[in-house]
């Protein structure tokens, strides 16, 4: 199970919210207390100009021109809520007042309250549709509200008066690109940069719209463009990787997502995809330094600790690998890769009951559950325990039908479970759907000499070396059929053959010395039998009860 890379979130860069319209009125009553604070603002003393501001308003109150000075000096300083509440109250106090429902608006957007500055926007259009700069706010906030059709109709407003006004055509570009009229945003973007070559935002975004349409070519081209702009641009080096990846350029991978992380160097996401990379390369211990380093900076990934089991695993650090799946394990006791490669690893390590515990936590409709189940049958063979060897590969068929090696295993399982009728039947179904199976015709070969059939048998096995099964056993067990069947000269042959391929079987020895005693070949026989027990001496123990021992 190998790990994919990370998607680093990006998000499309919408267009941005107009600025504070002034509405400073004139009052002779308040005349010289802004004048002091327009002295004080000229000065640079913002802060100093607020405090006398709001001094005056303790005292004039309803004066619309200090609360209208009071809010654009809190837009100045970035203290947006206080300045939506002034203005709230200046529309209260004068509903009807020039800026304050834009400036208002404008707040509220700044706060990210996108539904309540469209609302406000809304209102300005309604009270004056020739305010244009209220359809380029509301534009923004229906992008951000995921509205891009109403977007795209405001910003259009805008753009007929203002044709090259670049905040509008880029919030145009981006309706069309939510609409995924890419074609048009293209263009749009284009005349940008036609116009602005240094627009980041247009370059940013055609990044991302090419990468979203596998145009990796274009992803290259208006990357690097960004980047000549700004070396450490974070957007462009992310979409560098992702396409490497996507094209399986992982080397490039490596490149880009080491100059990531030299820009951000806590970065998981780097951290895992630049494993990853190593990772496809085999370069299986830097692929473990970076999923080290990715699992340090979250501690709480599971993804991070199964990678990093994996080529741990894969360096013979099986030890270590354990430590990372049980971590991952601890995590998230559900996990399938985690509870799989702990279960595979802990079967290396000799742990057999414990990985078959593990196999079976599988959740059922997992990719990896139907191989669980099998290595849970492979255990239980192992163990000798073969009715549940029946039991589980017969699941196995059932979340994986025509799986053609648990149907042999069923078969195999079966047969050593007395069940042999069913083995045939798990035995023959392979052969069915795979006619030169030699592993079913083997299983169908012994079964017949289980039961008896010598005629099947000696069938079977000829059909096995016809097919090219080369095994001293089977030339030994064709060998036995024709010894029993009275055949002793091909039985001679028989055992001569599996002696040519294995010289110390013993018992192709020992039989083929009672062949040879049978055709009046003593010497040889004699031989064969001194053979046979040397290798085998408690095959001595008949020797004697042999009605063909060369006693005379």
């Amino acid at each position: 199970m190998e790990p994919k890379p990370h998607n680093v979130q990006r998000t499309v860069h919408p267009a941005a919210t107009p600025d504070i319209e002034s509405g400073i009125s004139e009052s002779q009553k308040v005349d010289p207390i802004l004048a002091k604070v327009v002295s004080l603002h000229l000065d640079g003393r913002l802060v100093d100009a607020l405090k006398e501001l709001r001094q005056a308003i303790s005292s004039h109150s309803r004066e619309p021109s200090l609360l209208s000075a009071a809010g654009r000096l809190l837009c100045e300083l970035h203290e947006y809520p206080q300045a939506a509440e002034v203005y709230s109250q200046l529309l209260k106090l004068q509903p009807q007042h020039r800026t304050a429902e834009f400036n208002r608006a404008v707040c509220l957007a700044k706060m990210e309250r996108w539904q309540d500055a469209s609302t406000g926007f809304e209102i300005c259009i309604r009270a004056n549709p020739a305010q244009l700069e209220a359809q380029l706010g509301l534009g923004t906030c229906l992008l951000r509200l995921e509205q891009p059709a109403k977007a795209f109709q405001a910003f259009g407003q805008y753009l007929e008066h203002h044709p090259k006004h670049e905040e509008a055509l880029f919030g145009s570009a981006v309706a069309l690109q939510q609409m995924g009229r890419a074609k048009e945003a293209r263009s749009v973007y284009a005349r940008i940069l036609a116009a602005n070559p240094a627009s980041q935002e247009s370059l940013i975004n055609l990044t991302e719209l090419s990468l979203s349409e596998h145009e990796y070519q274009e992803v290259q081209k208006h990357a690097q463009a960004l980047l000549e702009l700004d070396s450490t641009a974070l957007e462009a080096l992310e979409a560098l990787a992702a396409a490497s990846f996507a094209t399986s350029d992982f080397a490039a991978a490596i490149e880009y997502c080491e100059r990531l992380l030299r820009i951000k160097p806590d970065h998981f996401e780097t951290w895992y995809n630049l494993g990853v990379a190593h990772q496809k390369l085999s370069n299986f211990k830097r692929a473990s330094e970076a999923y080290a380093f990715a699992a340090q900076s979250r501690p709480d990934s599971v993804d991070a600790q199964v990678s990093l089991g994996i080529v741990l695993h894969k360096l013979g650090d099986l030890s270590t690998a354990r430590t990372a799946y049980q971590r991952a394990v601890e995590l998230n006791p559900k996990h399938p890769g985690a509870l799989w490669n702990l279960g595979l690893v802990l079967e290396q390590m000799g742990e057999k009951g414990q990985a078959e515990v593990l196999y079976s936590m599988l959740p059922p409709d997992d990719p990896e559950s139907a191989e669980a189940t099998f290595r849970v049958g492979y255990l239980r063979l192992l163990r000798g325990d073969f009715r549940g060897g029946v039991e589980a590969f017969s699941a196995c068929l059932g979340k994986k039908p025509g799986w053609l090696e648990a149907q042999l295993n069923l078969g195999i399982a079966a047969w050593k479970a007395g069940e042999l009728a069913a083995a045939r039947e798990a035995f023959q179904a392979v052969l069915a759907a795979r006619a030169n199976s030699l592993d079913a015709l083997r299983g169908l070969a012994a079964l017949s000499l289980a039961e008896g059939d010598q005629t099947e048998a000696f069938r079977l096995h000829r059909q096995l070396i016809d097919s090219g099964e080369r095994s001293p056993e089977v030339y030994y067990n064709c060998g036995l059929i024709c010894h029993n069947r009275g055949e002793v000269r091909d039985a001679t042959l028989m055992y001569r053959e599996a002696l040519k391929i294995d010289p110390n079987f013993a018992e192709a020895l020992l039989n083929l010395g009672h062949a040879l005693m049978y055709v009046g070949a003593k010497d040889e026989a004699r031989a064969c039998w001194r053979r046979a027990i040397s290798l085998r001496p408690e095959l001595a123990r008949g020797y004697f009860d042999s009605d063909n021992n060369g006693a005379a």
